[in-house]
């Protein structure tokens, strides 16, 4: 099966179809964060520290880092994030923007192999951005629109990624090295949108044998109780064949969810990890005191 590896200096993470589920954190994103915004452009990066390292903590075993500040010097700000984050931290990072510069910026100063978020299916990008990804050996992210913007129809972003996955080969990226977005729409305002999410998620995996992500809170945009939508979301996700998603880790509604999937999925070799993370102390005690008595009380009946 399709295995996309990434690494930092020191770890690697494996994206697949028979390996744990993926998170990657998502909090390293001055979008709808003015105060973060304001700090990274003035050069002050201890929430970007504080950040990474808490989403870490919470489980994430990847970060993506942007640094899209309008007016600001996008490229020094990310190669000075992505340089910060590696010295704090032994996760692989997904480097992520919109600025062709930028990404390049990140990339030359990045240790190990990343992921770059991302390439679209328009035709200036998958010029630009294939290239770069081939030249520094990363991974890419392909979102499925072009320069039609983003179908409703599932089918139609499924050709959008067909097409990137046979550009990037062109230029000698193999499909291990592609992870697919292929965009899940709000729920709220698109009442099919889960069951689309989950067809054309099984598609990239059965027919072009694809690794997928997404912005896992994008189902629950608008709604209340987002966190347990989202929980409710990934966990069939994966069950469709999703192998990653970029979420925030700190929420333990989603979390939880993923690391169910993989108990169900048998990513979990014997339930450790879910033990570990949410046996009490104390409990493997109890439980075996509270079967002795039992086994006590039944022979003396």
């Amino acid at each position: 099966m399709t295995n996309t590896v990434v690494s930092s200096a020191s770890k690697e993470v494996t994206i697949g179809f028979d390996h744990p589920f993926v998170i990657i954190g998502e909090r390293i994103n001055p979008t709808g964060r003015k105060l973060l915004a304001a700090e990274m452009a003035e050069g002050d990066y201890s929430r970007v520290e504080a950040d990474a390292i808490a989403q870490v903590a919470a489980g994430a075993h990847m970060l993506d880092v942007n640094a899209g500040i309008p007016l600001a010097d996008e490229p020094a700000i990310l190669a000075d994030c992505v340089k910060l984050v590696q010295s704090i931290t032994d996760v692989p990072l997904s480097i992520d923007s919109s600025i062709v510069e930028a990404l390049e910026a990140g990339l030359a100063v990045y240790q190990g192999k990343a992921l770059v978020n991302s390439v679209t299916g328009e035709e200036e990008r998958l010029e630009t951005v294939l290239p770069l990804v081939k030249k520094h050996g990363a991974a890419v992210v392909a979102i499925s629109n072009d320069e039609t913007g983003i179908s409703e129809d599932p089918d139609v972003r499924f050709a959008v990624a067909k097409k990137i996955v046979e550009r990037a080969a062109d230029y000698g990226i193999a499909a291990d090295d592609i992870v697919v977005d292929p965009l899940v729409m709000p729920v709220g305002a698109l009442n099919d949108a889960g069951r689309q999410a989950m067809r054309i998620i099984r598609r990239l995996r059965e027919e072009l044998k694809v690794n997928t992500t997404c912005g896992a809170s994008n189902i629950s945009f608008g709604l209340p109780n987002r966190h347990s939508l989202n929980g409710a979301f990934l966990s069939m996700a994966i069950g469709a064949g999703m192998t990653s998603a970029i979420t925030n880790p700190l929420h333990g509604e989603e979390m939880a969810a993923v690391m169910g999937a993989d108990v169900m999925m048998g990513h979990d070799p014997h339930c450790k990890r879910w033990m570990a993370k949410f046996r009490q102390p104390g409990e493997e005690g109890a439980a075996g005191e509270g079967g002795r008595r039992r086994e006590r009380r039944r022979r003396r009946g």
